[in-house]
C-alpha cells in the first residue's frame, strides 16, 4: 500500500484535471482532455522522430551534467579540504550562486554558436554550483576522529584520502548529483525553447506556438517520466555504490 499511494495522489490529480476539462468552463486549447494528451503521447512514442528529439535532448544535459559532475567533485573536494583553496573559491561561488546563469546565454550563442554546444556549456555552469558546494560541505564534514584514527595507524595521505576521506564525502556527491540532474534537464529545455530547431524544449515551444496544447503538455508528460526515470537510476547506483550508509529518510 505505501508504494501505491503515490499512485492514487497521480490518478487523483489526473481525475480533477480530466473532470475541468470536460466542465466547459475552459476552451480545449487551454485545458485539454487526458484522451488528446494521451492520443499526442502515444503518436509521439510511436514515432522514430520523437525518440530522436528525446535523444538529443539527453545527449546535451547528459555533456554537461556530466562535465559538470567531475569538475565540481574535483573542486569541491579541493575547497572543503584545503583553507586556501577555500578561501580563495568560495566567495566566488557564493557570491555568484544567486545570479541567473541563463542570462548569459546570450552571451554563450556569441561565443559557441547555436549549436549543442552554448547549451551544453550553459548546463554545464548552472550544473557546477550544486556539485561544488554540496560537495565541499560533506569534504568539511568529515569527523576529524576519523582522519586521527587512520593516521594514528600509520595511514598516508594518499591512503588516507582513498579509505576515509572519499568514502565519507561520497554521499555529499551524489546528493550533489540528485541535485544537478534535474537542473540539467531545466536548462537543456529552456535552452532549446529559446533557440534551437531540434530536441524536446524545442517540441514543446513549436507546439505551443502551433496552438497544439495537447502535443506540449504530452512532452511535459514525457519530459517527466525522464526525470523520474533518470532519478531513480541515480537513487539505484548510490544504494549499490554507497553500500555501507543507507537513507533512512529516503522513502522508495
Amino acid at each position: 500500500m505505501s508504494r501505491l499511494r503515490p499512485l492514487l495522489l497521480i490518478l487523483v490529480l489526473m481525475a480533477a484535471w480530466e473532470l475541468a476539462a470536460r466542465s466547459g468552463l475552459w476552451s480545449p486549447l487551454v485545458l485539454p482532455s487526458l484522451e488528446r494528451i494521451g492520443r499526442e503521447l502515444v503518436l509521439f512514442l510511436s514515432r522514430p522522430e520523437g525518440w530522436m528529439q528525446a535523444w538529443v535532448s539527453l545527449y546535451r544535459a547528459f555533456g554537461g551534467f556530466a562535465a559538470a559532475a567531475l569538475v565540481g567533485a574535483l573542486l569541491g573536494m579541493l575547497m572543503g579540504r584545503s583553507a586556501l583553496v577555500g578561501r580563495m573559491l568560495d566567495p566566488l561561488f557564493s557570491g555568484t550562486y544567486a545570479v541567473p546563469k541563463l542570462a548569459l546565454f546570450p552571451v554563450f550563442i556569441f561565443i559557441f554558436g547555436l549549436g549543442s554546444l552554448s547549451k551544453v556549456a550553459l548546463i554545464f555552469l548552472e550544473c557546477l554550483y550544486p556539485m561544488v558546494i554540496i560537495t565541499s560541505q560533506g569534504a568539511r564534514a568529515v569527523d576529524p576522529v576519523l582522519i586521527w584514527s587512520a593516521q594514528n595507524m600509520g595511514a598516508s595521505r594518499a591512503a588516507t584520502l582513498r579509505r576515509v576521506l572519499l568514502p565519507a564525502t561520497m554521499p555529499y556527491v551524489f546528493a550533489a548529483l540528485r541535485v544537478a540532474l534535474p537542473v540539467a534537464l531545466i536548462v537543456v529545455i529552456i535552452t532549446e525553447m529559446i533557440s534551437s530547431v531540434d530536441g524536446l524544449g524545442y517540441v514543446v515551444i513549436y507546439s505551443l506556438a502551433s496552438l497544439r496544447t495537447d502535443r506540449m503538455l504530452a512532452i511535459v508528460v514525457v519530459i517527466a517520466a525522464l526525470g523520474l526515470a533518470l532519478d531513480r537510476a541515480l537513487v539505484a547506483a548510490r544504494d549499490r555504490l554507497v553500500y555501507w550508509e543507507k537513507l533512512d529518510t529516503y522513502f522508495a
